[in-house]
């Protein structure tokens, strides 16, 4: 029974990447998060390009930048959005990082993708909180919904998009090399 599941590429999958993640999810949790300023720093980068972004587009914005537990990018007359730790896309880095690191592929093309689809990551969610200012200003109502359900699952999908890319594109091409 042990052969069989350690042979079965499926639960080697699940289990290696359930394990990876575990354990980034708790260096970040118990080490990053708590002991270094990294986490808030990221933040302030992130409501930095939003404002930026939203400033582009002619918005008169405010943000409210600290070291601990508020961080608040909005636009003048709104009350803006909070950005917290869990709004900061460190965890899907991880996650999106494992799912490459686990699943087959040459080891080179791991090297550039990982990296490519994290920054596409980050640029989305950039994206997201910029979308989410421009809410609670005109739609503040929606906000709570948005959020939780619609932003959630558009990250997830396009996490789920860059996986598949990886799976269709580099991962079949080694194993087709593999099998020739």
């Amino acid at each position: 029974m042990k052969a069989s599941i350690t042979s079965n590429a499926f639960v080697k999958f699940i289990v290696g990447s359930g394990s990876l993640y575990l354990c980034l999810y708790l260096i970040y949790q118990f080490i990053v998060k708590k002991y270094t300023l990294y986490d808030q720093k990221f933040i302030g980068s992130i409501i930095e390009a939003a404002d930026w972004l939203l400033n582009s587009f002619g918005y008169i914005t405010f943000k409210i930048l600290q070291d601990h537990d508020m961080q608040v990018i909005g636009i003048d007359g709104s009350n803006g959005v909070w950005v917290g730790s869990n709004c900061n896309a460190i965890t899907l880095f991880a996650l999106f990082s494992v799912f490459i690191i686990t699943y087959p592929g040459h080891q080179k093309n791991k090297f550039w993708f990982i990296p490519a689809g994290i920054i596409a990551i980050h640029l989305l969610n950039i994206i997201r909180v910029v979308a989410l200012a421009l809410i609670a200003n005109y739609y503040p109502k929606y906000l709570d919904f948005n959020h939780t359900y619609t932003f959630t699952f558009l990250v997830y999908a396009f996490i789920f998009y860059l996986w598949i890319i990886w799976v269709n594109t580099f991962s079949t091409k080694t194993e087709k090399k593999n099998h020739a």
